[in-house]
């Protein structure tokens, strides 16, 4: 089984990891870390490169140090965040997408889009939404 853990560097981020390690655990899965940065090749290497050591420390803390088979990947394709992980699910045939979930209002959501409820209702697997 393959779980994909959706990080975004939020509080509620760090939960989904959490969750994602306990259901690696209960299913000997192997889990993808991914994070999607927007801007593709405009994003500044000093951001590129935080970002990627956030997300090998993460992998070593929350997975390997724990026993479970962890890849950590930093998608940076020019796609919104939303299309990104999605796609990237398909690519890794990942069978449970777990992520999470901020409180926004509607015009919020209709200013700045929602990359949870992209993921939600185009993902092929199912998706663990945690708030």
């Amino acid at each position: 089984m393959n779980i994909m853990a959706c990080y975004d560097g939020s509080n509620i981020a760090n939960d989904a990891l959490a969750l994602a390690r306990e259901h690696a655990k209960s299913f000997n899965a192997k889990v993808f870390l991914a994070r999607s940065m927007e801007g593709g090749i405009d994003v500044p290497k000093r951001d590129f490169d935080n970002a990627e050591r956030e997300l090998k420390e993460l992998a070593e803390r929350f997975f390997r140090d724990e026993g479970i088979s962890c890849e950590a990947h930093l998608l940076v394709r020019g796609m919104t965040p939303g299309e990104d992980l999605v796609l990237f699910a398909r690519e890794h045939a990942i069978d449970e997408m777990i992520i999470g979930i901020r409180r926004r209002s509607k015009v919020g959501k209709l200013i700045f889009g929602s990359t949870a409820q992209y993921v939600i209702l185009e993902a092929d697997c199912p998706v663990v939404a945690i708030k």
